[in-house]
């Protein structure tokens, strides 16, 4: 599907196309690979142990599945203690959301959010996140070497030109070289992430208080007010919640950094230099940018003879799943793609694990090549919508609990005997093409 027309291309761009060219429809339905440019993702977790049950909430959060419309870019260190950096335990929001209807602990939590992000940053700085992500982009040595094998496994670009290339002390022009930076490395995130679980009572006791303070009021009826919130306690009292918050952070490249980089940084084996190493050692040009941040909750309500650290794992796992999904929902620059593995039906591996509902809309992209600049870009040729009756249910399940309806806030149903979710759209699509939402 991409596309060139007769003019004069480097041979760069040339090589470049080739890579690019087995990810489009020349595929089999059957054997289209999960080949496509995936953003690239490392998980964080902010330590607390100070809730009920946190080694049952801890343990399924550490179960969950890597994302997998997303490279895994996890560095070695996954878990940071946010008190080192200056946040205490209350800050970090446990105490706050345990009663999140008062509104002391509401204002607690709000300057939790504000505070949370400074602290995060500052672990960044103090270890060097950044620099450890760029690092890992080139599968840095302890000789201070570099490569291009993992651009090479992402992207399909031809590694060993884009290391000659690099060689030439020519970056600026180099079209897969920039290309590279745009569709991969400028495309990483860190999601930080911090949970908790608390008692469903605290927050039904205090909405049953104010209906309490609000009923002695009333010149009348207020027994039978104080009647109806006891009923709403007591249907509401019972089980916990999963709460999951997570701040998103990108990368910061562009082509100020990539030239300083390459120009001053970059050594291979064929020319290590010491005073390359040290200049990357001592950089401060890489940062991470803050995004935003998303919560997602579940409720747990246990059954009978179900066992709870399984149902606490479900719960936290599909919370995980959820707090991703809303980030993806809300800022533009996290969102996935996912190709196209049939057309007859319009079908993709993608489901209620990723948040699709009935009629979402999600835009169909072909990936082409920009002639002026040798970049790729992405052309939209069409609109497809979700076929409410053929919505793939691809979220973590359990065996042991056969099929869970007690997490509260499952509201779509999906099917388990599809691989995918189903499509209605236009006939000019085709296998390899891309999906991403729209709002």
């Amino acid at each position: 599907m991409c596309k060139l027309k007769n003019t004069k291309t480097s041979a760069i761009i040339i090589a470049f196309l080739m890579c690019v060219q087995p990810l489009f429809s020349q595929k089999k339905k059957d054997s289209i690979a999960d080949e496509y440019r995936r953003s690239s993702l490392h998980i964080i977790l902010l330590e607390s142990k100070n809730f009920e049950n946190s080694d049952l909430v801890l343990q399924g959060y550490h179960k969950a599945p890597f994302p997998d419309k997303y490279n895994d870019h996890r560095l070695s260190e996954v878990m940071f203690n946010p008190e080192t950096y200056g946040l205490s335990e209350e800050e970090i929001g446990e105490k706050a959301e345990k009663d999140s209807t008062a509104k002391e602990n509401g204002e607690k939590v709000k300057m939790a959010e504000k505070k949370t992000p400074s602290v995060i940053e500052k672990y960044f700085k103090e270890n060097d996140i950044a620099k450890q992500m760029v690092a890992k982009w080139f599968n840095r040595q302890e000789d201070g070497t570099f490569d291009m094998s993992l651009i090479h496994e992402r992207g399909s670009y031809d590694a060993s030109a884009l290391e000659a290339d690099i060689a030439k002390g020519s970056i600026r022009g180099v079209a897969a070289l920039k290309d590279a930076g745009e569709e991969l490395i400028k495309n990483s995130f860190i999601a930080v992430n911090k949970m908790h679980f608390v008692k469903n009572e605290y927050a039904a006791l205090a909405v049953r208080t104010a209906a309490y303070i609000s009923a002695d009021r009333l010149p009348k009826g207020s027994k039978l007010a104080k009647m109806a919130a006891d009923k709403v306690y007591e249907a509401t009292k019972d089980g916990y919640s999963v709460w999951a918050t997570s701040y998103l952070y990108q990368l910061e490249w562009n082509d100020d950094i990539a030239n300083q980089f390459y120009m001053d940084m970059w050594m291979d084996k064929s020319s290590i230099d010491e005073t390359r190493k040290q200049l990357f050692d001592t950089t401060s040009i890489f940062k991470m940018n803050y995004i935003g941040f998303e919560k997602a909750k579940s409720l747990v309500l246990i059954g009978e003879g179900k066992e709870l650290a399984l149902i606490i794992e479900l719960a936290t796992v599909r919370n995980i799943d959820k707090v991703y999904t809303k980030l993806q929902k809300t800022y533009d620059v996290f969102k996935t793609k996912t190709p196209i593995y049939g057309v007859d039906p319009i079908w993709a591996k993608i489901g209620l694990k990723e948040g699709v509902e009935p009629n979402d809309k999600f835009e169909v992209l072909e990936q082409v090549i920009d002639k002026k600049t040798g970049l790729t870009v992405y052309k939209q040729v069409g609109v497809v919508k979700v076929d409410k009756k053929n919505i793939w249910d691809n979220r973590y399940y359990m065996e042991e609990l056969g099929d869970v309806d007690d997490l509260g806030d499952e509201s779509v149903d999906g099917k388990k005997d599809i691989e995918g979710t189903y499509f209605k759209g236009s006939s000019k699509i085709e296998p390899g093409m891309l999906l991403r939402q729209v709002k």
